[in-house]
């Protein structure tokens, strides 16, 4: 096989890894950044007095990550946009 062959195999080979890898490294990132989200959103909480109570105000990190992990983008994302409007309404009063 000539080099020029070698290397064309290698680089397909590589594209399939990456595409099959890159979904969970997507997803990784994601819930990282989830959950680094939701902690300063407990600190705010805090800050500002709120009072928010349950999972969802959580000032444990690995609690969110797992969390997000086991559920679909669209619930993790939600979850987020409601503690940014609970925070909004608690900064009104």
């Amino acid at each position: 096989m000539s080099l020029l062959r070698k290397c064309a195999a290698l680089a397909g080979a590589a594209a399939v890894a990456l595409a099959w890898l890159a979904p969970g490294a997507s997803a990784q990132a994601n819930c990282d950044w989830y959950a680094k989200t939701a902690l300063k959103q407990q600190q705010e909480n805090e800050q500002r007095k709120c009072g928010f109570k349950g999972p969802a105000w959580s000032p444990d990190l690995g609690a969110h990550l797992n969390w997000c992990r086991g559920v679909a983008p669209d619930e993790w994302k939600k979850q987020a946009q409601q503690r940014d409007q609970q925070l909004a309404a608690c900064a009104k009063k």
